[in-house]
């Protein structure tokens, strides 16, 4: 159904080399049905219910169920299409007396049934919530501003740090996005839409949705006018489940670095990303190079000096391979079996240091598959601007999933990776000290636990932790006692 604003009329005229000719009016007439007015005020406006204004979700009409011409009703909060004569929003409006509507695609707001343009500043804040920009000098100060800003229903909030619905099981993808959010380069790309608008895509490419949707959700996260304290992810989501053909959805849990992987995967192809490391906001921020030495491990039925002979051969000479990466393993010892002398479980540490040995270039770690065995080390060769670290805790096999409880210990700030590095690498870098923004946390049994995230503010130094809808600040000192899964470091400059 088309919107019916009063489609361009046609004149005819006498042309005078023959016959009469059909000519398209410069200036649309208005058919009798639809009575369009000119812009002017409008004396419904008291009756705008902001409270009940939610833009998060589909834009489709509430009972056709279609896309196109959607209006959002001001008063009741519902989308309908079209505002013609017989259309959904128009019955609406006779039906339930709600007059005051908004086209969610041309930002323009309308009286129905009388069916004029309404023309208000007082407006311009619903305008804002439904799309929300931001300018350079506005992204700049970000990371310095301690302002709060006040929700419609009176409460504080400080911008980007917000709630996300869990709508049924996707705190997994909520700890994510919120983590991402956090990112500032990534951020601060994100904010501008006209950074990735005019991006070009092959015909048939929907690819788009998803870099819009993480736009939309980006900036509703960091909007300083929002009308409540918390984001719902509905849009978003719908984008991932489309776009990973189902294997991310939000109505059963998934394995946040699953979908860490693919989504920074998804976002650099969609951004027409290429192997070049500054191809993409994505390789920008979180691409780093290594090396990776890999030798074949004897048979161990073999006596020493068969495998010495064998050891001479190509086949099991040590191979070097360049490799890139998004984020790093870390390997967590396996947990004590036994309980201690006074009869309760021992609680296994390990220090974050410990784990990031396995990237030193001379410790090695065995491999199996099915047939062989192989003894691998790796060796940084560039550190990437923000350092991702996947601490690997489940064990997954035929029969069932285990989760290893091991405590990391770790600081919050100077964590100097140069340390894992060989003299020669370390020489090209300029800096190696990097301070944690964000860390996810699982809890739980490994099939049935939930996921929580710890997010540094800038502005004021504070952390706090969001699980889905409730965040409350916490002390760094906490944050370390936690079950960390993945953590996000920042180069400092």
């Amino acid at each position: 159904m088309q919107e019916n604003d009063g489609p361009s009329a046609k004149r005819l005229k006498l042309n005078s080399d023959g016959p009469l000719k059909a000519e398209i009016s410069p200036e649309p007439l208005s058919p009798p049905q639809t009575n369009t007015k000119i812009p002017r005020l409008c004396p419904y406006l008291d009756t705008i219910n902001r409270q009940y204004l939610d833009f998060d979700f589909e834009k489709l009409c509430s009972v056709s169920l279609t896309r196109i011409n959607v209006y959002a009703c001001l008063v009741c909060g519902k989308y309908f299409q079209g505002r013609g004569t017989n259309t959904h929003a128009y019955t609406h409006s006779v039906a339930e007396g709600h007059h005051v509507y908004l086209n969610l695609h041309t930002l323009k707001f309308y009286c129905l049934p009388d069916n004029y343009e309404i023309i208000d500043s007082s407006l311009d804040d619903i305008k804002y919530v439904l799309n929300p920009t931001f300018t350079s000098e506005h992204i700049q100060n970000l990371d310095g501003s301690t302002k709060l800003s006040r929700a419609i229903d009176g409460s504080l909030y400080m911008p980007g740090i917000v709630g996300l619905n869990n709508i049924k099981a996707n705190d997994y993808c909520n700890v994510v996005l919120q983590a991402l959010s956090h990112v500032a380069p990534l951020r601060n790309y994100f904010l501008r839409e006209e950074n990735y608008s005019k991006v070009k895509r092959p015909p048939g490419d929907s690819s788009y949705l998803l870099v819009q949707r993480f736009g939309e959700l980006m900036r509703k996260l960091w909007n300083p006018r929002n009308f409540k304290a918390h984001v719902s992810p509905h849009e978003m989501l719908q984008a991932v489940v489309l776009w990973s053909k189902k294997r991310f959805q939000f109505t059963q849990q998934g394995d946040p670095i699953d979908f860490l992987s693919w989504f920074l995967n998804a976002l650099h192809k969609a951004l027409n990303g290429t192997k070049k490391k500054d191809s993409s906001i994505i390789y920008k921020s979180f691409l780093g190079n290594m090396k990776i030495f890999t030798r074949k491990i004897p048979p161990i039925e073999m006596d020493e000096k068969q495998k010495r002979t064998l050891m001479q051969t190509s086949e099991y000479q040590e191979v070097q391979t360049e490799s890139t990466f998004l984020y790093l393993t870390c390997d967590l010892p396996p947990p004590p079996l036994f309980i201690d002398e006074f009869k309760e479980n021992i609680i296994p540490q390990v220090n974050l240091y410990q784990l990031l040995n396995k990237f030193n270039g001379q410790s090695e770690k065995e491999y199996k598959t099915y047939k062989e065995n192989f003894l691998k080390r790796f060796e940084i060769t560039r550190l990437p601007p923000y350092l991702i670290l996947y601490i690997k805790r489940f064990t997954k096999n035929t029969f069932f999933i285990e989760k290893n409880p091991t405590i990391v210990n770790f600081p919050v700030k100077n964590v100097d990776f140069g340390e894992f590095l060989t003299p020669d690498v370390k020489a090209k870098h300029k800096n190696t000290v990097y301070d944690l923004v964000a860390n996810i946390v699982h809890d739980g049994e490994p099939t049935k636990g939930t996921y929580r995230v710890h997010i540094l503010q800038k502005s004021t130094g504070q952390w706090h932790e969001m699980q889905d809808l409730h965040v409350t600040d916490i002390l760094p000192q906490m944050i370390t006692l936690t079950e960390a899964y993945i953590q996000i470091y920042e180069l400092r400059t």
